[in-house]
């Protein structure tokens, strides 16, 4: 639904979108009044089908017991055709074609009147929230502005202080406009477009009319904003000067929506609820985690994954893929069927595994598996997770539980799968029978079994051979035993003899009493002897255990272990002992080490749940830096940030303490930067604003956003880890400060690494966030020349590169020491963008320089410029100083600022080649 308020001054209640949620979630639930869980073809027999020439399939639906909550639609027939809406009273978002899947192409649009003697700042706000709260608009939509002197902001609605995007647009006279604007794509001058990156489930659009003289034909223009999918609207003069949205042009625009179930968090949960939407389809965690999706899982399936029965998923097993030259075994693993190694020797495509380095491995959304061992008499899985990065959803048909899953054929039960398809029945084998999979008390399926008295695999033809029973470990006879088909029987010895149960026949009395007198005496000196020597050894090693505990139990104790253990006790951290970090090191062998950061050795390990980690050896062994190492677990247990290296924990049974990271496998930014010509990869503009974008999130994050606000006091290129995706993570706690939320600055002995120090924090000693923000600078420049923070002039002396780009920028001639592959990717007004950045984060004053929020902002507007440009290839004539909202203490509306105007001028004392030495003194002219 959505709302255009009446104009206001520059401010916004943003509480409104969130109470109009509430209301509309309220009234989908009290409409429907009725149990959602999956109803059959016959059940929704009686409801509408079709409205216009939009088709209409469940969990969408019009009239009670039609819809499931969340997704009622309304059709409003007094147009012509009739038109489908989303909800009971939006006029905003009307449908225009529904998927199977539960997608929705829909457009979404709105006129803004705007008042032309309204003064300059008057705000036009509007909000749209998807309808019970189920539907989410998909990422890489674009919202598309059609007016003339206005500014545009666009918001998340869930979360106010979330900004996705902002926009301007100006009107120059007609005959200059209907020459460079007619017919292009919109580039500032009559529309203007915001990049959606991310999902949204509601958003707030806030239209700012400017002090602009505007032509007399579009003064009193409507404003007119709409969703596209693709990036594909051309401007028209007759668009800008209609009092509506014109639906041979713009209302020709629409985008996707993406159903979400919302009743229960993830599947897992979801799977225990009576009224989960997946009973009869496959289940997958929405990525926003949010709620759930139901799929059906073949892929050429297009059935509907929310209803049961006829019109639903189909079962599609074929029992027919057991070919004679599939290969059945890897490495020591068997396979049997259903499953296989390839589509034609595999049941279906969930049972399809995959056979690398002599590991048998499966695919679960993006999260990998080790099959160890597969159990068709029990169907079990014995899986160990080899990669996992966040809590993702498992299969419908497989359900785990501490690395042993149970499989089913399909979602289906026995009286089902028998009596609907008896082409796609599993269970083909003669003597075999068919048995419900339960998980707790939700049915996930069926599956096959030889019935008893016969093993083997029910699911091939024959498959279910007889057991002789007679030959089983332990007997299963005190008498003689003989084989029948399916069973067995006992028969009892002739008079005068006894059953022997290890020869298993019937032998002599006599005999048998004199076998056992032997047995027990020789039983007995054996048992003697290896008692005593056992309780030899176990004492030996008693002994040595005991010595070693005492050790590790001095050194926990020393290294404020109980003070840790209650600093972390709420935390995810955990402390490991000294074995298990040897056991994944192989006793810290030189080869696993991987690099020393600036505060110990690094080395790579695998723990016994197979997560590859990194182990950072302390190199301190003075008991007064034990505080700083408490200090660095202390911080890192209470981030959460996927931006921020992880801490799984640590170990304090050694002298000197040891930390334990996820393992980051692509190396630091400084090595990518400046690592061997020889071996150096390119870095695409792209890629060092993705890479400076995630480091300004992180650390602003840790400034501002994280419980107890943190400064890191040794920001640097080399502390910043790439992993496999080259997502930039910043690592290295052991230098940073944690203060409480009402200071502004902490005293410290100065800790960090030339080139990035911060000059004011040098000479004062005085810590704050602004610190962060000069070393931060230091890495933009490192991004936009690839050269060192520390570098050899002309005369072969150290040189600080922040002083000689800084000079440059005076000279105007920074594009000399520009990497070339930027000057090749980039345009002008990026790079100067980029370096006026930089330039005002390295002000020698830290009052100068903006904080770390305000340069995430400044570089996430940057960024969406550059994706805009690369996927549209648009051409912004007319560049506008964005605006960067911040969040007031003292109230809860919102209010927009402005970044500090960026200085141009340098301080006299820079130089082209600047010395360390004369660094330091020019640093000295800073009041302490």
């Amino acid at each position: 639904m959505a709302r255009v308020s009446s104009p206001s001054v520059r401010a916004t209640k943003w509480w409104f979108s969130f109470e109009l949620a509430c209301l509309a979630l309220a009234a989908a639930t009290a409409v429907l009044g009725v149990s959602a869980a999956p109803p059959s073809a016959a059940d929704l027999v009686r409801c509408p089908k079709s409205c216009g020439g939009v088709n209409i399939s469940y969990p969408y639906g019009i009239g009670p017991r039609c819809f499931r909550p969340g997704f009622e639609v309304t059709c409003n027939r007094s147009t012509r055709p009739p038109k489908l809406f989303l909800g009971s009273n939006d006029t905003t978002t009307e449908i225009i074609q529904q998927y199977p899947s539960g997608f929705v192409e829909a457009s979404i649009v709105f006129n803004i009147a705007i008042r032309s003697d309204a003064a300059p700042g008057t705000t036009y706000n509007i909000s749209w929230e998807a309808p019970g709260r189920s539907l989410y608009i998909e990422e890489e939509s674009n919202m598309v502005i059609v007016g003339c002197g206005i500014e545009v902001y666009m918001f998340d609605a869930t979360d106010p202080g979330n900004m996705l995007g902002f926009c301007a647009s100006t009107c120059d006279d007609m005959a200059a406009m209907e020459k460079g604007a007619e017919g292009r794509d919109c580039s500032g001058m009559g529309c203007c477009s915001i990049w959606l990156e991310t999902s949204v489930r509601a958003f707030r659009l806030s239209i700012i009319q400017k002090e602009e003289a505007l032509p007399t034909a579009v003064a009193n223009a409507t404003v007119k904003a709409f969703l596209n999918t693709e990036d594909s609207y051309v401007f028209s003069m007759a668009d800008l000067l209609s009092d509506k949205v014109n639906e041979s042009t713009i209302g020709a625009s629409t985008t996707y929506l993406r159903p979400v179930i919302t009743d229960q968090p993830n599947c897992r949960k979801a799977k225990k609820d009576k009224q989960y939407a997946c009973a009869a389809s496959s289940c997958w965690d929405d990525d926003d985690g949010s709620g759930y999706i139901c799929f059906c899982t073949s892929q050429h399936d297009d059935g509907n994954p929310y209803i049961v029965g006829p019109g639903g998923c189909s079962q599609g097993y074929e029992p027919s893929h057991d070919k004679l030259n599939c290969s059945r075994t890897c490495g020591n693993t068997s396979i049997p069927f259903p499953f296989g190694l390839e589509p034609e020797c595999s049941a279906t495509a969930k049972f399809q595994l995959n056979c690398t380095s002599n590991q048998l491995l499966t695919q679960r959304s993006s999260v990998q598996y080790q099959v160890v061992n597969i159990s068709v008499e029990e169907g079990l899985l014995s899986v160990n997770r080899t990669y996992d990065n966040s809590d993702l959803m498992e299969d419908t048909d497989f359900s785990e539980l501490y690395g042993i899953w149970k499989w089913a054929i399909s979602n289906t039960t026995c009286d089902l799968a028998k009596n609907q398809n008896h082409t796609s029945y599993a269970c083909i084998s003669a003597n075999s029978e068919c048995t419900n999979v339960t998980h707790g008390h939700v049915n996930i399926g069926y599956r096959c079994k030889c019935s008893q008295g016969y093993e083997g695999n029910p699911y091939i033809r024959n498959g279910c051979n007889d057991i002789n029973e007679c030959l089983m470990i332990p007997y299963l006879c005190t008498e003689t035993c003989y084989n029948r088909e399916g069973s067995y029987n006992c028969t009892s010895c002739p008079q005068g003899t006894s059953f022997d149960p290890v020869e298993r026949q019937c032998i002599s009395s006599k005999h048998l009493s004199l076998v056992f007198v032997v047995a027990i005496g020789l039983g007995c000196g054996f048992g003697v002897v290896a008692l005593t020597l056992s309780t030899t050894i176990l004492f030996q090693q008693w002994r040595r255990r005991y010595i070693q505990k005492i050790i590790r139990m001095t050194y926990f104790k020393r290294n404020k272990g109980i003070l840790l253990e209650q600093l972390i006790r709420a935390q995810r951290t955990k402390i490991f002992t000294l074995q298990e970090l040897e056991r994944a090191t192989n006793s810290f062998d030189s080869t696993r080490i991987v690099g020393h950061g600036g505060h110990g050795t690094v080395y790579k390990g695998i723990l016994s749940d197979q997560r590859v980690v990194a182990i950072k050896k302390s190199k301190i062994v003075d008991q007064s830096e034990i505080d700083q190492f408490i200090n660095e677990v202390a911080i890192l247990s209470k981030i959460v940030h996927r931006n921020v290296v992880n801490l799984f924990g640590c170990c304090l049974e050694t002298e000197v303490p040891l930390l334990v990271y996820e393992f980051i496998s692509n190396g630091t930014l400084y090595e990518l930067l400046h690592g061997d010509l020889s071996t150096r990869c390119l870095l695409t503009w792209d890629d060092r604003m993705r890479i400076a974008l995630e480091a300004a999130t992180a650390l602003a994050y840790l400034h501002s956003a994280a419980s107890i606000p943190i400064f890191h006091r040794d920001v640097k290129s080399a502390n910043i880890l790439l992993n496999e995706s080259f997502t930039a993570k910043v690592s290295d706690f052991g230098a940073s400060r944690s203060i409480s939320i009402d200071e502004t600055h902490v005293i410290t002995i100065v800790q960090g690494t030339f080139g990035y120090l911060d000059p004011e924090y040098y000479h004062t000693g005085q810590l704050n966030e602004k610190s962060d923000v000069y070393s931060f600078g230091v890495i933009l420049v490192e991004l936009l020349t690839r050269r060192k923070a520390i570098l050899l002039d002309c005369f072969g002396e150290k040189q600080n590169l922040s002083h000689c780009f800084l000079q440059r920028l005076q000279d105007k001639t920074t594009a000399e020491i520009l990497d070339p592959q930027i000057i090749e990717d980039a345009n002008q007004r990026e790079i100067d963008e980029m370096a006026s950045l930089a330039e005002i984060c390295l002000k020698l004053q830290g009052e100068e320089r903006p904080t770390m929020r305000e340069v995430e902002l400044r570089l996430q507007l940057l960024r969406g410029k550059v994706t805009k440009k690369n996927r549209g290839d648009l051409h912004m004539n007319n560049e506008t100083e964005p605006l960067l909202l911040s969040k007031s203490n003292s109230n809860s509306r919102t209010q927009y600022i402005e970044l500090r105007a960026i200085s141009t001028s340098i301080t006299h004392e820079a130089t082209r080649c600047y010395t360390m030495e004369k660094e330091l003194v020019s640093w000295s002219d800073i009041p302490r």
